[in-house]
């Protein structure tokens, strides 16, 4: 099994950056903006400030060869929000850097998104108002309407900001999943509105509640269910054992699970391959092993069905 395997065009930019070389991820993301790859930049962007963290001589060459290249301060502004994100002052720590983030959004031109989803992330780890989130959500949509990640952090800042307000996360994602072309990859949010559903924290600790969890499959299953047959219906659009669709079939069947669909989960287990993603098997917060958490989780869906159940 393969945890968080690069695609073939994420992977030789990570090679050449843990050589010290910035060209082949300068190159990379400079396609995705020409492209308008949105969604890809997004996620290549966060995989390189993450790899970043802890090697960052290849980004650090980057910035003094070409310190306005709107790529560059995508990374980095991504790397700074990340850095932040664990301290015990990250709000604090984050409201310092919201204006630089913003800045360098701003610099990114007129149809860009993805730096305004690092803005909106900034934003919601500081806990910044409804209104303030609002002015940096209205950039991120009138530059790409239907950029899955800008959407999450929209979804997540919700949730922060209500707790408990299950439909009001479902109304988002649906709506946004309604309005969007059959294979973009929003389609996929009422999925992850339904782990935030399903995942909620009703106590503080950052565990779920099984009790919230048991009342929001009560009134709100057919909307969950609905959620997980829309994201399955994306999967089936990718081929099998696809890097790409990797994250959107660990979560499938993370929410399959928690619905008790361990048929449908197998399925999405042949589909994936592979391939493994952190997300969402680290947010199991008693189990830091991603890994680890998804082989047991394979394990006794193939026992449920080795038994008959479904």
């Amino acid at each position: 099994m393969l945890l968080d395997a690069p695609d073939e065009r994420l992977a030789p930019a990570l090679v050449a950056a843990a050589r010290g070389e910035h060209g082949a991820a300068a190159a990379l993301l400079a396609g995705t903006r020409a492209n308008a790859e949105w969604d890809h930049r997004d996620r290549y962007a966060t995989r390189l400030a993450a790899f970043a963290r802890s090697r960052a001589e290849w980004l650090d060459a980057w910035r003094a060869t070409a310190p306005d290249d709107p790529d560059a301060l995508l990374v980095a502004a991504r790397l700074t929000v990340h850095r932040h994100w664990d301290s015990p002052a990250r709000a604090e720590l984050l409201r310092e850097v919201i204006p630089s983030v913003v800045a360098a959004a701003e610099a990114a031109g007129p149809v860009d998104p993805v730096p305004w989803r690092t803005a909106l992330d900034a934003a919601r780890g500081a806990r910044a108002p409804h209104t303030e989130f609002e002015r940096l959500w209205e950039q991120a949509v009138r530059r790409s309407p239907h950029h899955y990640g800008s959407h999450v952090a929209a979804l997540e800042y919700l949730a922060d900001a209500s707790p408990g307000a299950h439909g009001e996360c479902l109304d988002f994602a649906e709506t946004a999943a309604q309005d969007a072309p059959e294979d973009a990859l929003v389609r996929a949010l009422p999925l992850r509105a339904a782990f935030t559903c399903l995942t909620a924290t009703g106590t503080g600790t950052g565990t779920s509640a099984p009790g919230a969890t048991a009342a929001t499959l009560r009134t709100h299953r057919p909307r969950l269910d609905a959620a997980a047959d829309r994201a399955a219906a994306l999967s089936a659009a990718h081929p099998a054992a696809d890097p790409w669709a990797a994250e959107l079939r660990n979560l499938l069947v993370y929410v399959l699970v928690r619905l008790g669909r361990h048929r449908d989960a197998a399925e999405q287990l042949r589909l994936t391959g592979p391939y493994v993603t952190s997300f969402p098997w680290d947010r199991d917060t008693d189990d830091p092993d991603p890994l680890g958490r998804f082989l047991q989780v394979r394990a006794d869906v193939r026992a449920h069905l080795e038994t008959g159940a479904h």
